[in-house]
């Protein structure tokens, strides 16, 4: 079990108020949250900083980050972190023949089903070169080989991320101390976030929010570059989750408080990111509580709990969010009722 888990089921047990009935239904639940898989799909052209991502999102440095001309996924990579499951892709790009082996295994990919009969990727993060005004290639990706596969139902799985807002303008109007970007700068950002979602909804009739940010960078041997807007693509992708599979992604989180200092706004997506989490919670301790008495003091453990093994939104979640989750009886009546 990970610790977000056996915290959880630490703080079930310690309290005293909660039927021993009601604590095993809800650990039957829990063990059940924890067994079920999420699968996210990483790609994009090469260069865009997939693995950057990938390193600076979660506690793993498997993705290898490219540091030469040649890129350094050449096919599909699959990372396993427990329940959680990466899907690294290339994206197109790299030669005619590269470029159909890589469509055909994305294709695929995004049709396959898991063991229920579902679809087995959750969300489709792509990547675009927030550095470069060329993004031809990242636009064919997503026209032909990515909007095709999803349907009305599935299409919220898309998520647009454009990293490296760092040298959007070659580096220029970027506040190296605070990883941030000055207004001109943001200004920038935005407008190209819009012409990026009006090019992509005019190509595919997808509706897209992209979120601009840095991953950061890490050399072998050398520091971490703090990124930016971290925690706003997080939300993103925390809200595309089916809402069971949510704590399996919060367990693998980079627990770095330095990956989450930096975001344009900050407490906004912490919040709405603690929210997301909790939301599982409740969603699935749904008429497992003992009443709406009961019900409320498990959410108030659950929030206690993530908010004291999860750094990167611990505050909120441990105060504002918390204290709705274990203070207002009637806000559960249509949960646990």
């Amino acid at each position: 079990m990970g610790k977000l888990f056996e915290n959880l089921r630490e703080k079930l047990l310690d309290l005293e108020s909660l039927p021993e009935e009601s604590k095993q239904a809800i650990l039957k639940t829990m063990l059940e949250m924890q067994q079920t898989k999420a699968n996210v799909l990483i790609t994009g052209a090469t260069g865009c900083g997939k693995s950057s991502t990938i390193n600076a999102l979660f506690k793993t440095e498997k993705a290898k980050v490219g540091t030469s001309p040649n890129p350094e996924t050449m096919e599909i990579t699959k990372y396993e972190m427990g329940p959680l499951t990466l899907w690294d892709s290339p994206g197109l790009g790299d030669g005619a023949e590269a470029d159909k082996r890589h469509a055909a295994g994305i294709r695929k990919l995004l049709t396959d089903k898991d063991e229920n009969g579902n679809l087995l990727i959750d969300v489709i993060l792509v990547i675009l070169d927030g550095s470069s005004r060329d993004l031809g290639t990242s636009y064919e990706l997503i026209r032909a080989v990515i909007a095709p596969c999803l349907n009305e139902a599935d299409r919220k799985r898309l998520i647009i991320g454009i990293n490296q807002a760092d040298m959007a303008m070659k580096g220029k109007h970027w506040d190296s101390e605070t990883h941030k970007p000055d207004a001109i700068l943001a200004d920038f950002l935005k407008d190209k976030e819009e012409s990026v979602r009006e090019r992509i909804k005019e190509a595919t009739n997808l509706s897209v929010t992209p979120v601009s940010y840095s991953a950061g960078f890490k050399e072998e041997g050398m520091p971490q570059e703090s990124p930016y807007n971290l925690s706003k693509l997080l939300y993103y992708i925390m809200d595309s989750i089916p809402s069971e599979k949510r704590l399996n992604v919060v367990e693998q989180l980079n627990d770095d408080q330095e990956m989450w200092s930096s975001d344009d706004e900050i407490e906004d997506y912490r919040t709405k990111i603690n929210e997301s989490a909790q939301e599982a919670i409740i969603r699935k301790i749904k008429g497992v509580g003992g009443g709406i008495a009961a019900g409320a003091a498990a959410g108030a453990a659950a929030g206690a709990a993530i908010g004291s093994v999860i750094p990167v939104v611990g505050t909120v979640i441990g105060t504002a969010v918390g204290a709705v989750l274990g203070g207002v009886a009637t806000l559960f009546a249509g949960f646990f009722d």
